[in-house]
């Protein structure tokens, strides 16, 4: 095959992988039925001015399934951190103890278990996006080369078959998310 061809097609591919990539950083901030540290992950917190990553000035664990602890590295942090988690508005009610603030994780309703699954849904439609851009992106390039029309259409062949492996990785991605969210 043309080396430029396997280059366009490793670019592709390499879109894509991106694509799944986000996709699994995106559902893992996405709450489940148990608590993890990832459920904080987004969460800014204003350190000496600058807005900074919780996980960046505090030990975040879960000591078990139904508790987030965060203990910050500076014990004066305690109030920005707690002030952070609330304007995140993730539905937490921290409780300061004076050294680390707990995180009850309230159970999930059936409502906002759905309505969960409908955020996954649309992350997943995201990265579907993404992989299709890439798959248009490809076939333009494909189209721009010098080779013969057969290789075009068969390097076009190998760039859906590749959207329709990535296409269906993100599908099973989503349905083990889906799956992990509805479980009481």
């Amino acid at each position: 095959m043309n080396e430029e061809i396997e280059f366009i097609l490793d670019s592709a591919k390499e879109a894509m992988n991106n694509a799944i990539e986000h996709l699994i950083k995106e559902l893992r901030t996405i709450r489940a039925g148990k608590a993890t540290p990832a459920m904080l992950a987004n969460v800014m917190v204003d350190y000496y001015g600058s807005l900074t990553p919780l996980g960046q000035i505090a030990n975040v664990t879960t000591p078990d399934p139904r508790t987030i602890a965060v203990q910050p590295w500076e014990k004066n942090m305690l109030q920005p951190i707690e002030k952070a988690i609330m304007v995140a508005n993730l539905g937490f009610n921290p409780m300061n103890n004076g050294d680390i603030i707990m995180i009850n994780v309230p159970p999930l309703t059936e409502e906002r278990r759905i309505g969960l699954a409908k955020q996954a849904k649309a992350e997943a439609e995201h990265a579907k996006v993404g992989i299709r851009n890439a798959r248009k992106d490809a076939n333009n390039d494909i189209k721009k080369t010098d080779v013969s029309d057969d290789l075009k259409k068969v390097s076009e062949d190998d760039v859906q078959k590749l959207t329709d492996t990535f296409v269906k990785k993100i599908e099973e991605t989503l349905a083990v998310k889906e799956v992990e969210i509805m479980k009481v």
